[in-house]
C-alpha cells in the first residue's frame, strides 16, 4: 500500500513556480497560494468552512487549507511572479519550434501547414506523474459507449507564450490532454479548419481554471479525433498541459 501523502517534485518546479505531485492524499497542507489541479476522474475533497470538492479535471486556486482526500493533486505553488518571463531561461525550456525537427511525422495524416519556427512560444521539460486508469468513453461530451478502463501513462509540462501569440491550430494528438491556466490570460480555441477566420469556440482560461471537458472525440480505447483548435495568449500565459497516453 502506498504511503499517504507521497510527494514528488516535478523536472519543471522552479523559483518561480513550484510543481509537485501528490499522491494518495490526505489532510495535506496547501500553505502558499497554489493552483492545485485534480487530473483524476473522481473529486478532490477540500477541508473547509463548507464542504467543497475539485472536481475531475478541474482546478482552483487554494491557500491555507487542507486537502482532505483525493487520488492525487498536482500543485503549482505561486512562488514569485516578479519578471517572470526569464522562466524560459530556466533549464530544460525550448523554444518550441526547435524540438519539432526530433519529433516523427503523425500516421495517416492530412497535409497540413507547417509550424511556423519562429512562433514565440516555449515549452518547459515533460515529466510523467505515473498511471491512470478509466474508460474514456465517460468523459464529458462522449456518446459512444463503453470502451472498458483504460491504462494511461500521464505527462504534465508548462508552456510560456508572450501576448496576442497564436500558438498554432492544428488537429493531430494521439492522447488526451486538457489545459489549466497558471498565470496570465488566453484562449482554448477551435476551427472549422486550419484558418484563423474559421474561428467558432473561444474558451476563456483565467488563472486556476482548467479545461473540464476534453476537445476530443473518443472514437476507440486508444484513438481521439482533435477539432481544428490552438491556445491564444492574450496576456503573457504559462499554462500546463496534462497527457493521457494510453498504454495498451
Amino acid at each position: 500500500m502506498e504511503p499517504l501523502n507521497c510527494v514528488k517534485e516535478l523536472t519543471f518546479t522552479g523559483p518561480h513556480i513550484g510543481a509537485r505531485f501528490v499522491s494518495s492524499v490526505r489532510d495535506y497542507y496547501i500553505g502558499r497560494r497554489s493552483v492545485v489541479v485534480n487530473p483524476n476522474r473522481s473529486d478532490v475533497v477540500i477541508d473547509a468552512l463548507r464542504a467543497n470538492v475539485i472536481p475531475p479535471f478541474s482546478s482552483v486556486i487554494l491557500q491555507d487549507v487542507y486537502i482532505a482526500g483525493a487520488t492525487s493533486i498536482i500543485v503549482l505553488e505561486l512562488r514569485d511572479l516578479t519578471n517572470l518571463g526569464d522562466i524560459i531561461c530556466e533549464p530544460g525550456w525550448a523554444l518550441f519550434g526547435t524540438l519539432l525537427a526530433d519529433s516523427p511525422p503523425q500516421p495517416d495524416s492530412a497535409p497540413t501547414l507547417p509550424f511556423p519556427a519562429n512562433t514565440p512560444l516555449w515549452r518547459s521539460p515533460q515529466d510523467e506523474i505515473g498511471y491512470m486508469a478509466f474508460d474514456p468513453a465517460t468523459l464529458p461530451g462522449q456518446n459512444r459507449g463503453s470502451h472498458g478502463d483504460v491504462r494511461f501513462l500521464v505527462k504534465v509540462n508548462f508552456w510560456f507564450a508572450p501576448a496576442n501569440t497564436n500558438c498554432f491550430i492544428h488537429n493531430q494528438h494521439p492522447f488526451i490532454e486538457i489545459h489549466s491556466q497558471i498565470t496570465g490570460y488566453g484562449r482554448m480555441q477551435k476551427f472549422r479548419a486550419q484558418d484563423y477566420s474559421t474561428l467558432y469556440h473561444d474558451e476563456m482560461m483565467s488563472p486556476g481554471y482548467s479545461t473540464p471537458v476534453p476537445f476530443c472525440d473518443v472514437v476507440g480505447p486508444d484513438r481521439y479525433v482533435y477539432p481544428w483548435h490552438q491556445y491564444y495568449a492574450d496576456a503573457d500565459c504559462i499554462w500546463m498541459a496534462i497527457e493521457y497516453h494510453p498504454a495498451t
